[in-house]
C-alpha cells in the first residue's frame, strides 16, 4: 500500500516545489536574538522572528530558567490534574491574571492547544460562534471542533459581523472571536465596536492576544489596554512563544467560571503534560520584567514606527499597522522567495509568505520588529531592501 501512498505524494510535493511553494527551513546555529548566525557561518540581522519584545535570548529569563531547573527539576511526567501542577504553575497563572486584569487563568502546552480546546467545552449545537475571516488557523481548528453553528464575518468588517450576529439571534449563546492582531496582515481588530455590538446582540467575546500581548496599547497590555476594556472581555487567549519570552506554553485568560470549566473539560489540558519548571519560571519571570518598567515596550513602538516610515517614503507597498508587523507586499509567490533569498544574501533575514499561509495573489514579506534591533540594525535592513527591490524590480531603478 505505501509504494502507492508514496507516488500520491511524491507528485504533490513535486507540484508544490514546482509551483514556488516549497518550504524550506533554515537552520540558526546561535541564541534566537536580533542578529543571529544561520548554518555555514552567515551573520544576518532577524527580521522575522516573534521575539517583539528582544526577551528570546535575555539573560534573566535564562538564570530563572536554569535555578528552577536545579530546584524542580525538567520535566512534571504527568497532567495537571493527576500530578503535574507545582507552585510555580500556580504563580505564573496569577501574573497573567494579574497582567490582563482578569479573573483566572489557564495554562496550555501552547496557543494553539488554547484555542483549540477552547470552544468544545463551553458551546454545543444550540450555540453559535461568529468568527472573524482571517482568525488563526488554531481558533479556525477549535471551531471546528466544537458542535456550534458556525457564522463568519469579514476581516475587521463591524457592517459584516453585525449582519451575521443577527443571523445567529436563535442561538441560545453566542460568541464573536477575534483575532487582538492578524499575524500576516498586522492590523489591530476593532475590539471597541466589536464589544459595543457584542452588548447590542448579547454575546460573548473572545481575543486571540498572540500577536498583541505586549506589543499593543501604551504599556503592551494588549488589545484590551489599546480600547480601553480591561478585565470586561469574557476570554483572552495567548502565548508564551511571542512577546513573552519566545519559548513555548499558552493560556487562556478570563471569567472565572469559564476557566473552572476549560480545567474539568478541556481535552488539551487534561491529556497533555504540565509545561516544564523552568518554562513556568522563565515565563513568571517575563510578567516580573514588565511590571518594572515600559522600556521595552517604548523602544519596540520607536522602532516599528521608524522602519514603516522609511519603508514607505522608500515606496515600498506596506499595509497599515499598529503592531509590530509590517507586510511588505509583492503579490507573487515566487517574487516573495526570490526578494527573501536576495535578502539574506544581503544579511537580512526573512521570510516570504505565500498561499495558502496567505491568500492567492498576497504574497509578501513580514518584517517582524523587536525592541532589541538597534538603529543600525533598522537602518541595514531598509538599505537592503531598496537594493533588492530595485533590482528585481519592485521599486523604479
Amino acid at each position: 500500500m505505501y509504494q502507492d501512498f508514496q507516488k500520491h505524494l511524491q507528485k504533490q510535493l513535486q507540484e508544490i516545489d514546482e509551483a514556488g511553494l516549497y518550504k524550506h527551513e533554515r537552520v540558526i546555529i546561535t541564541p534566537q536574538s536580533s542578529g543571529i548566525q544561520v548554518e555555514g557561518g552567515k551573520d544576518v540581522i532577524n527580521f522575522c522572528a516573534n521575539n517583539y519584545l528582544g526577551l528570546a535570548d535575555n539573560k534573566e529569563l535564562i538564570e530563572a530558567a536554569k535555578q528552577r531547573m536545579d530546584a524542580r527539576g525538567y520535566g512534571m511526567s504527568s497532567v495537571r490534574f493527576i500530578c503535574g501542577t507545582q507552585d510555580t504553575h500556580k504563580q505564573l497563572e496569577k501574573a497573567i491574571s494579574d497582567f490582563f486584569g482578569t479573573e483566572d487563568t489557564i495554562l496550555y502546552a501552547s496557543c494553539f492547544d488554547a484555542n483549540g480546546g477552547l470552544f468544545e467545552p463551553l458551546l454545543t449545537e444550540e450555540d453559535a460562534i461568529i468568527s472573524d475571516a482571517l482568525n488563526h488557523a488554531s481558533i479556525i481548528d477549535g471551531v471546528r471542533l466544537c458542535k456550534a453553528q458556525r457564522f463568519r464575518y469579514k476581516n475587521a468588517d463591524m457592517t459584516d459581523l453585525e449582519e451575521q450576529l443577527k443571523k445567529a439571534q436563535s442561538a441560545r449563546f453566542r460568541i464573536i472571536a477575534t483575532d487582538g492582531v492578524f499575524s500576516m496582515d498586522g492590523n489591530v481588530c476593532p475590539l471597541d465596536k466589536i464589544y459595543e455590538l457584542a452588548n447590542k446582540y448579547n454575546a460573548l467575546v473572545m481575543v486571540d492576544e498572540s500577536h498583541s500581548a505586549g506589543v499593543v496599547g501604551r504599556t503592551g497590555h494588549g488589545v484590551t489596554e489599546r480600547f480601553g476594556l480591561r478585565g470586561k472581555i469574557e476570554i483572552l487567549t495567548g502565548t508564551l512563544g511571542k512577546a513573552f519570552g519566545g519559548a513555548v506554553g499558552g493560556f487562556t485568560t478570563g471569567k472565572q467560571e469559564i476557566i473552572d470549566m476549560l480545567r474539568q473539560r478541556s481535552r488539551p489540558y487534561l491529556f497533555s503534560n504540565s509545561l516544564p519548571p523552568m518554562i513556568a519560571a522563565a515565563g513568571l519571570k517575563t510578567f516580573e520584567l514588565l511590571t518594572r518598567d515600559n522600556t521595552l515596550q517604548d523602544r519596540l513602538h520607536a522602532n516599528t514606527d521608524y522602519f514603516v516610515k522609511a519603508m514607505l517614503a522608500a515606496g515600498f507597498d506596506c499595509k497599515p499597522t499598529e503592531s509590530a508587523i509590517c507586510a511588505v507586499m509583492l503579490y507573487d509567490a515566487r517574487l516573495s522567495q526570490e526578494f527573501a533569498a536576495a535578502l539574506q544574501e544581503e544579511g537580512v533575514y526573512v521570510t516570504g509568505f505565500y498561499y495558502p499561509v496567505v491568500p492567492q495573489g498576497q504574497a509578501r514579506i513580514r518584517v517582524q520588529l523587536s525592541a532589541a534591533h538597534t538603529r543600525e540594525q533598522l537602518d541595514k535592513g531598509i538599505a537592503a531592501f531598496v537594493k533588492v527591490g530595485k533590482r528585481l524590480g519592485v521599486l523604479p531603478a
